[in-house]
C-alpha cells in the first residue's frame, strides 16, 4: 500500500460534542474499511452487494457504535 492512512484523524479521540464525536466514529469506521481494502475499485465493486445485505449494513452499524462508544469514553461522555 502506498498511501498512509491514519486511523484516528488528527491523532484525537477528543471531540466538542456528541455530534461531532459520531461524525468522528463514521469517519474512523470508512477508514478502517479503506485501510483493509485499500483498492479503491474493488471497494467500488463491493458497494452493491453489501447495499443490499441487512446483516452487512447491521456490522456497519456496529462498527461505527463501537467506535462510538470509545469516542465517548475518551471524552468523559461529554460531562
Amino acid at each position: 500500500m502506498s498511501e498512509t492512512i491514519q486511523l484516528i484523524p488528527n491523532n484525537s479521540l477528543i471531540t466538542a460534542t456528541p455530534e461531532e464525536g459520531r461524525q468522528l466514529a463514521v469517519k474512523m469506521a470508512r477508514l478502517i474499511i479503506k485501510y483493509t481494502q485499500p483498492d479503491a475499485a474493488i471497494r467500488e465493486n463491493l458497494r452493491p452487494i453489501y447495499a443490499e445485505n441487512a446483516a452487512m449494513l447491521i456490522a456497519i452499524g456496529q462498527t461505527v457504535a463501537t467506535e462510538f462508544a470509545t469516542i465517548a469514553a475518551a471524552n468523559n461522555y461529554w460531562k
